[in-house]
């Protein structure tokens, strides 16, 4: 296997730490707009990882760093704006492809808060027969949320439950960050993307359908110390992922964001800082949103100075087994002290790339396999939980 990995950001540097104590593939080419970062990402981690430049907006350049390297795998690791031309230019070179985040979305013209309009992943979808007449697997949506709580869904279909009535994504954390009043620890870019969307619902009655951003607030208790954290709706792939694989009556995404994120998120939307259209400043055409980004810290030099823990999840709630209601929360817990002593990366950006990086080796050994453009609950999921958890990192299950 011979990895191309798109982005030396906070992710994609955690993404390498990972795979570098892994023996499952040959090469890994880590490659970033500025290479500085990407030769940052690759120092002194051995000599089957090369640092490269490439410019991710461009499938042309996808391809062809793809053929230069005889590339097999291509490992998405750049914020969702680019998720098109890295997927074709992936489909092009003949190399297979996995991200962590889908197409993205745009609100209906008429009715944004009542009918979807282009769904997050769309535009994948529908080039689906291609790489299935192809050969080639796109496997979309292999973080940890999308990623991870969809191997939640599918294994609690699978091995808990006859009847699904809910599957519901929950997201929560006891994180802080000394020194800043506000400093996510996740792409900013990528988190106001997706909760000032209209947030999506499915519904084995209605099929999809949105509701107004925050919408349907929740108090869910997070297990490993966490507690009790109020979550709303956000728009999120599994719930576009999850019912095309896994039966169930209702799926959703909350995320527990707190009240002060949420004002800030509405602060940007109501100044248009959230928008994505670039203003002439000063003869200069700048994006609002990359403005913001510019004047936060990165989330991948947070680490030393974030506390606490995070944790990803899938609530599922209907008829077990056995015949008698069940609720069952599984989930996943990442310590920040944790994984900043064992990899050197904080704990929101270790937990998303440790899931492809599972994935990867699940190809590379057989044990997944499939073509077309599929999601993670298409695959089985005991031997991706199973190696998770060989990973050192386990997982968790909690009857509620």
């Amino acid at each position: 296997m011979r990895i191309l990995l798109v982005g030396a950001g906070g992710v994609g540097s955690a993404a390498v730490a990972i795979a570098a104590r892994r023996t499952f593939f040959e090469t890994m080419v880590v490659a970033d707009y500025d290479p500085a970062r990407a030769e940052r990402a690759v120092a002194g981690h051995g000599d089957r990882f090369t640092a490269a430049r490439v410019d991710a907006s461009s499938a042309d350049a996808v391809a062809a760093l793809c053929r230069e390297h005889r590339i097999t795998h291509v490992l998405n690791a750049v914020d969702p704006r680019f998720v098109m031309p890295i997927f074709d230019g992936a489909f092009a070179a003949g190399a297979d492809y996995l991200d962590m985040a889908m197409s993205l979305s745009r609100p209906h013209a008429v009715r944004p808060y009542a009918e979807p309009g282009v769904k997050l992943g769309d535009e994948q979808f529908a080039v689906a027969d291609d790489w299935a007449e192809a050969g080639r697997l796109a496997l979309c949506g292999i973080g940890v949320e999308p990623g991870l709580s969809d191997v939640f869904a599918r294994y609690a279909a699978d091995e808990l439950f006859a009847e699904i009535d809910e599957i519901g994504v929950r997201d929560g954390a006891n994180l802080t960050v000394d020194g800043y009043d506000f400093a996510p620890s996740f792409s900013i870019w990528t988190t106001i993307e997706e909760c000032l969307n209209p947030p999506v619902v499915w519904e084995s009655s209605r099929g999809w359908f949105t509701t107004e951003p925050f919408s349907e607030p929740e108090v869910f208790d997070f297990p490993a110390g966490i507690g009790p954290v109020e979550c709303v709706n956000v728009e999120h792939e599994e719930v576009l992922l999850i019912p095309r694989w896994v039966r169930a009556k209702r799926v959703t995404f909350k995320y527990g964001l707190g009240d002060e994120f949420i004002e800030v998120l509405k602060t940007l939307h109501k100044l248009g800082l959230d928008s994505t259209k670039p203003v002439r400043v000063g003869g200069v055409d700048v994006s609002p949103r990359d403005v913001v980004a510019a004047c936060l810290p990165d989330p991948a030099t947070l680490g030393e100075k974030m506390r606490g823990k995070t944790c990803a999840g899938t609530y599922v709630t209907g008829t077990g087994v056995d015949g008698r209601p069940r609720r069952v929360y599984l989930y996943h817990v990442v310590d920040n002290e944790w994984s900043m002593r064992e990899y050197g990366h904080q704990a929101v950006v270790w937990q998303t790339a440790v899931n492809p990086v599972v994935a990867l080796e699940l190809l590379a050994t057989g044990a997944w396999s499939g073509t077309g453009v599929l999601g993670p609950e298409a695959l089985p999921p005991k031997p991706f939980l199973d190696l998770l958890t060989g990973y050192g990192s386990p997982w968790g299950m909690e009857e509620r």
